[in-house]
């Protein structure tokens, strides 16, 4: 897996320049993955969504919109977002929902939007298929469809392994027999996390074995996401060409939903040491925290970069970095320096643009890290918002 940019987009970023912490987004990377994208799309003749579970700073939607296809979401609040700030609503852009369960109030407002809706199970379907249906005579470019679970695991992490054994997520080949699927137009199907197109093609194969029956009676097929397409690595023809077939020779529409790949290399989360300590070994107290601003550092669990560091050994100056919540846990790993780090010094963590502004949380009444915009080509920055007491308070009452 090559994780190296196609540039160093951030060499130049001076992080004295935000307040800290600080998600700081570069335009022009974005938009590099964005070009990568829409190469794909075009060549392939798939429909390329942006994955707002991944990546959901909106106020850089339209810029999103000017590239793909639309967004998807994974319940109302994200497709509502997709909606107004990705061009659902004025350019046209498509919305597609997939939750695992729907409440009918929330379901019947998807339903006055959104172009596709996804239902993770039969008996969901079953339930809703008359609102369905209706909103669909009002609404005639609703389009419905299935989650299916090839029975096929290609993630590394179980915890993020939608095809594990007994999970809730798709459903299994055996449960389609006697069903009917009138209303349905579409399959959808996600095994992938981080990864090239090898394990795509298996997947597709794996689904072809098993619901292969069912291809030629769908208008659309959604690949789901997961697909690092804009790594330097990926293999962008070989995904070109096998979308051009499965869609030839099954006559479908296919859809693919990345989420990292819109924002591969494309942030940074700026912090900085509040305090130094000692216990056996030398401590960093940031005003960044694992827990609260990257709960995938504990969760995955992985070892984010940092820009000018190195592991443990390697250069003269070591510490065990952590944040400020009062979580033992909350300790973001062991980091050597070129020189000592003192109060006030700036850490900037790499690749921290996806799977973090969204899963941020207050915890202990830690802020939230401020967002901010900048441009790699022009040096144009600008702070999109800063969080403060009232975003913490008026969670809780």
């Amino acid at each position: 897996m090559d994780l190296t940019p196609r540039k160093d987009y951030f060499a130049e970023f001076d992080p004295s320049r935000v307040p800290s912490p600080c998600f700081v987004v570069d335009e022009q990377a974005l938009r590099d993955n964005l070009a990568v994208l829409a190469d794909v799309q075009q060549r392939s003749g798939a429909k390329v969504l942006s994955a707002l579970k991944a990546f959901s700073m909106f106020s850089v939607g339209p810029i999103v919109a000017e590239y793909l296809s639309g967004a998807c979401a994974s319940g109302l609040h994200e497709a509502k977002l997709a909606y107004e700030e990705y061009g659902g609503r004025d350019l046209g852009r498509e919305v597609h929902v997939f939750s695992a369960g729907y409440k009918e109030a929330e379901l019947r407002e998807i339903l006055t939007f959104a172009h596709h809706v996804i239902f993770n199970s039969f008996s969901q379907w079953q339930r809703y298929k008359p609102l369905c249906l209706e909103a669909q005579r009002q609404r005639p470019q609703l389009r419905f469809g299935l989650r299916i679970n090839p029975q096929h695991s290609e993630g590394h992490t179980a915890l993020y392994d939608p095809c594990a054994p007994c999970s809730r997520l798709g459903i299994v080949r055996s449960l389609f027999d006697g069903e009917d699927l009138s209303g349905i137009s579409g399959l959808h199907f996600h095994t992938l996390c981080e990864q090239d197109f090898e394990p795509l093609a298996r997947t597709i194969a794996a689904v072809e074995e098993k619901f292969g029956h069912l291809l030629a009676q769908m208008e659309w097929v959604n690949f789901g996401g997961g697909h690092h397409i804009t790594r330097r690595d990926y293999q962008v023809d070989r995904l070109v060409d096998a979308v051009r077939d499965f869609s030839a020779r099954y006559k479908v529409q296919v859809y693919l939903e990345p989420g990292e790949a819109v924002a591969l290399f494309a942030g940074i989360l700026v912090s900085e040491v509040v305090d130094i300590a000692w216990n056996g070994q030398d401590q960093a107290i940031l005003d960044a925290s694992a827990t609260c601003h990257m709960p995938d550092v504990l969760e995955m669990p992985y070892r984010p970069e940092i820009t000018g560091a190195a592991p443990p050994g390697e250069l003269p100056h070591g510490y065990r970095l952590g944040g400020q919540s009062c979580l033992a846990g909350d300790s973001i790993g062991e980091y050597s320096f070129p020189a000592p780090l003192k109060v006030g010094d700036r850490v900037v963590f790499e690749e921290m643009a996806y799977y973090t502004m969204v899963k941020t949380n207050t915890f202990n009444g830690i802020p939230l890290p401020a967002i901010a915009l900048w441009n790699s080509a022009t040096d144009a920055l600008r702070i999109v918002r800063e969080f403060g007491y009232e975003d913490f308070k008026n969670r809780l009452s």
